[in-house]
């Protein structure tokens, strides 16, 4: 008898929960449910209102209230976002950013959600590229705040999920690749935003990179997001799923092969657009599986 796969024929789509908002915690859980959407990635400050939190101001009390809302609604909290810049110049306020990340590591299962996601960072404190991104001053630096946080996290039994980004420390598959080979850490996955890998140069090969990474990090991918792009006269501009030029078969392959189930969060949809979204999705998933 065939095994039965936990989403069979359709994705297990969600959004980032402060692209419906902000809002209060309920009336927003109750939205996104009523869009069609099954998960979120949760970006506090971002998507729920009134809130202005900085280290130590997050409580086992309010996550379990938040995470409470979505639940009541049946929506998952799969990634909490956390997107500070590992490597910030000066050194307290990296402190405090980083001490911000574990107190979501520490709280993250009183969310329900076993996830806390960040990027690898800048060298300048606006998060603006720069050369010295590609670095191995940088490359350390981003090394020794990984392994604090994922000390914090292997304590919490929770997971820290990577998203690389062109520009950033960590801007390829390839350097993704070689940060889970040097860290060695099974709290350490990796968020896979395929357009995030590309700039103009990268754009036309983009089907080729996208099986590679695929193919590098497949293991290890704990989440896709989901966007589209467009090239146009030489620049490259992110759009929402399905209004673009991106190719989605190796990633969707993969999940519907190796990783059934995934949590795939669009990102660029609005509530306006992300049924739309979710539709093309799916029929290209459907496609596959056909």
């Amino acid at each position: 008898m065939a095994e039965m796969l936990p989403f069979p024929g359709k994705l297990n789509l969600g959004v980032r929960a402060h692209d419906f908002g902000p809002g209060p915690a309920d009336h927003l859980a109750e939205r996104i449910a009523a869009a069609g959407f099954g998960c979120v990635q949760l970006a506090l400050n971002k998507a729920i209102a009134g809130l202005q939190l900085e280290a130590g101001d997050l409580t086992p009390s309010l996550a379990r209230e938040i995470g409470d809302a979505f639940r009541r609604h049946g929506v998952k909290i799969a990634v909490l976002g956390c997107y500070i810049n590992p490597i910030h110049p000066e050194m307290r306020t990296r402190a405090r950013l980083l001490e911000f990340f574990v107190d979501h590591l520490r709280i993250a299962r009183d969310f329900g959600c076993g996830l806390v996601a960040l990027e690898s960072g800048s060298v300048n404190a606006d998060y603006s590229p720069n050369p010295a991104n590609q670095g191995s001053l940088a490359f350390h630096e981003l090394l020794v705040s990984l392994e604090w946080v994922l000390a914090a996290a292997e304590a919490a039994d929770v997971t820290v999920g990577l998203e690389a980004v062109v520009g950033h420390t960590v801007s390829s598959a390839t350097t993704m690749k070689r940060v889970l080979k040097t860290l060695g850490s099974r709290h350490l996955k990796v968020v896979l935003d395929p357009v995030n890998l590309l700039s103009t140069s990268l754009a036309p090969q983009h089907q080729r990179m996208l099986a590679e990474a695929v193919d590098l990090l497949g293991a290890d991918i704990s989440v896709v997001h989901a966007k589209d792009f467009i090239l146009t006269d030489g620049v490259l501009q992110t759009r929402p799923a399905g209004h673009g030029q991106l190719g989605y078969g190796p990633i969707l392959e993969f999940i519907r092969h190796q990783a059934p189930g995934l949590p795939v969060l669009l990102e660029e949809a609005t509530e306006a657009t992300a049924p739309g979204c979710a539709r093309f999705l799916n029929q290209r998933f459907e496609e596959i599986i056909l």
